[in-house]
């Protein structure tokens, strides 16, 4: 396992610093006390030794709040590497995985159906360069053998498209070596607020693996935290979503080889909020459940 480390910052690590700074004193008097009642004479003048513990407790706080900002594990059975790290989902070098609603619908225009934010909205805006009649003649072909399963009307659903498909449909996108697999995780209302469970995020995750098994040629695959954003998806927080993803790949790569690498790709505002020391810990355990992983 390997994890690396970034310069201190952020409220998580000022909240570590301070508790490491707090536990640093207490242990450094304790040891104070014990050797001054045993040998005095070793224990030099107040303003030294005030000087040396203060320094020793910074130091050993800086080193103990720096936080793991990228994460990255071995696998032996299968053979993969599964990591974790702040960036730009659209600048991998790899296939990638965004989250659709059950209408796959495009429109980004003033955010009443799709927000222009939202990861769905950026593959509009960075790889069909806004062009969405071009999206939605990608998605209709590849959606050619799905079967709808409701037709809303319009008077129903003033806004976007009316054909819903199963939660879990996954439409591949695209060409190699950057293919894009659109799964729709969540149901979109009427309202136009989208919704999503536990349950339906699980089953979409593993009908993308299938279809990344299908398609992707065992190539790097590159996923965003699917629910983090307006799935309305509230029992989960960020770092029990980042679990879900990693369990629900690691559990179906056991069956399969579904591709050498996946690398989870995390916003700033979305690392903050996830302790990947924790996260690295449990991917440790589950590579040595395998048989072994090595970092």
């Amino acid at each position: 396992m390997a994890g690396r480390r970034a310069p201190f910052g952020g409220a998580r690590s000022r909240r570590l610093f301070a508790g490491s700074v707090m536990a640093a004193f207490g242990g450094v008097s304790a040891v104070l006390q014990f050797v001054g009642q045993l040998w005095p004479e070793a224990i030099p003048g107040p303003a030294p030794v005030a000087a040396a513990s203060v320094l020793l407790c910074l130091a050993w706080a800086v080193a103990r709040s720096r936080p793991t900002v990228s994460v990255h594990q071995e696998f032996a059975r299968p053979r993969m590497t599964v990591g974790v790290a702040p960036g730009d989902l659209f600048e991998e070098s790899a296939h990638l995985v965004v989250g659709f609603c059950d209408t796959f619908d495009t429109d980004v225009s003033d955010g009443v159906v799709i927000s222009g934010e939202s990861v769905q909205g950026q593959l509009l805006e960075r790889r069909y360069e806004g062009d969405v009649r071009r999206l939605d003649e990608e998605l209709d072909a590849a959606l050619g053998g799905a079967v709808p399963v409701a037709t809303e009307a319009r008077r129903d659903k003033p806004y976007g498209k009316l054909d819903r498909y199963p939660v879990g449909t996954v439409a591949v996108l695209g060409s190699r070596p950057r293919l894009v697999f659109g799964v729709a995780y969540s149901r979109l209302g009427n309202d136009c607020v989208a919704r999503s469970s536990t349950e339906e995020l699980w089953l979409s995750l593993g009908r993308v693996w299938d279809a990344v098994y299908r398609h992707g040629q065992l190539d790097r695959v590159a996923v965003p935290l699917i629910g983090s954003g307006l799935s309305r998806l509230h029992g989960l927080d960020e770092e029990s979503l980042l679990r879900l993803i990693l369990l629900s790949f690691i559990t179906h790569s056991r069956e399969r080889v579904i591709c050498r690498e996946l690398r989870v790709v995390l916003r700033p505002a979305e690392l903050e909020r996830v302790d990947l020391a924790e996260v690295a810990a449990f991917l440790r355990v589950l590579a040595a459940a395998d048989g072994g992983g090595a970092g």
